[in-house]
């Protein structure tokens, strides 16, 4: 059984806030995501019998699904974050690590905390990661997104041109 990797934290650290939601993985979304991707899913993603012929009890979802899973639930704990918005922010970058496949039928508890804080360029940078468990409590895997809020308001730009028209 495979364990979440788990960084210690910190003596004094008072526990991060979270958001906690439960999904239900549900087949007909993991075909639109799989076909959203391009190109031609595979068909373990759309097809229950190509899923069951390779050992899987359902279709299976991509790793990166989960990030959409997670994203109602990062919304509302960033909602909450003081002095940050999600208007203008950058998603960095996204990582998956799984103990083991996603299917469908499953039902998953994703708990979203933020694991970082810092500054980029003088902007906010937050990592957030959402830790999936199944009923029973056992870890399926973590998504950790980088995500870069948008540059402070600064003085008004004036046109390169008075005129308003930016010709040469």
């Amino acid at each position: 059984m495979a364990e979440e990797p788990v960084a210690p934290a910190a003596p004094t650290a008072a526990p991060a806030p979270t958001v906690t939601r439960t999904y239900t993985v549900d087949r007909d979304r993991i075909a639109a995501y799989a076909a959203a991707l391009g190109g031609t899913p595979h068909p373990a993603h759309t097809d229950p019998a190509a899923a069951r012929a390779l050992g899987h009890p359902d279709v299976l979802a991509p790793p990166t699904y989960l990030a959409v899973l997670a994203a109602g639930a990062e919304d509302r704990l960033l909602a909450r974050q003081p002095g940050f918005t999600t208007e203008g922010a950058v998603h960095r970058e996204q990582s998956v690590r799984l103990a083991r496949p996603v299917h469908a039928g499953e039902t998953l508890r994703a708990t979203v905390r933020i694991a970082g804080t810092g500054t980029l360029a003088g902007r906010p940078l937050l990592t957030v990661e959402s830790a999936f468990h199944a009923p029973d409590g056992t870890w399926v895997a973590t998504t950790t997104a980088s995500l870069l809020g948008p540059a402070a308001p600064g003085p008004a730009r004036r046109p390169l041109d008075p005129t308003g028209s930016e010709q040469p």
